[in-house]
């Protein structure tokens, strides 16, 4: 018996974002071990890495939503949060897996609080907001200007998960739940608005399918493509350039 059908749209722009994230980290590979003079942290591919982290988490939203509404025809209480606990909680244990990683490769700047984590994070709360419905985007836009209030304020690194750290605090990926679970937020908006009890109300255009098939693909498989993506982008630096990266 074949599950649910997908939504090719959804599949199609998470694989775009997770594309655009790769492309990122390639550049950021590239000026990290001075193999070009790219530079990441200002200007436009600093602005590119917002819009890609943000249409990731705005992705990850709306595939919370219909997954949500499709889950509670079969599930109730107890049963229906523990789907999102477990599923979050699998997702933050590969965030731990990036922090290890990160950790034994780079000591400096390691991955501490990363997208992954924030993703694990908010799948296991979302169950606190279904709830919520449309009025999601207006919590989210409230932990939007929480995280810039927070982004001024220097603390201990106890409070890095919200958005508080010491100055002297670097990461090569830092994803706070202040300001970046709001995406999320306006995304579980998003998708009760688009996909109400699950299901698609609007015609979606007609899609070349021969041309979306590879964007989709990786679309469905983001988690696995974003666990291998930077240890594959490495050995082929490695491989080209035969620069010290590994």
């Amino acid at each position: 018996m074949s599950g649910p059908a997908r939504y090719p749209e959804i599949d199609l722009l998470r694989g775009i974002a997770l594309l655009m994230m790769i492309l990122f980290h390639t550049l950021f590979d590239l000026a990290f071990f001075r193999i070009a003079p790219v530079d990441v942290s200002d200007g436009f591919w600093r602005y590119f890495a917002y819009a890609t982290a943000s249409l990731f988490l705005l992705i990850v939203g709306v595939s919370l939503s219909v997954s949500h509404a499709r889950a509670a025809r079969r599930l109730q209480g107890r049963a229906l949060v523990q789907k999102f606990l477990l599923r979050g909680g699998g997702i933050f244990c590969c965030g731990l897996l990036v922090t290890v990683a990160t950790w034994w490769y780079l000591q400096e700047g390691y991955v501490i609080f990363g997208i992954l984590h924030l993703i694990g994070l908010a799948v296991m709360l979302s169950p606190l907001f279904f709830r919520f419905r449309t009025w999601n985007a207006v919590i989210g836009i409230v932990f939007i200007a929480i995280g810039w209030i927070l982004a001024t304020i220097p603390g201990p690194m106890e409070l890095l998960v919200i958005g508080i750290h010491p100055l002297t605090f670097q990461s090569v990926d830092y994803t706070p739940v202040f300001p970046w679970m709001g995406l999320v937020l306006i995304g579980l908006a998003i998708g009760e608005f688009a996909y109400p009890g699950g299901e698609r109300w609007w015609t979606l255009p007609k899609l070349p399918e021969r041309a979306i098939a590879p964007v989709t693909f990786i679309g469905r498989h983001t988690l696995v493509i974003y666990l291998v993506h930077q240890p594959v982008i490495l050995l082929i630096l490695y491989l080209v350039n035969g620069a010290p990266v590994l």
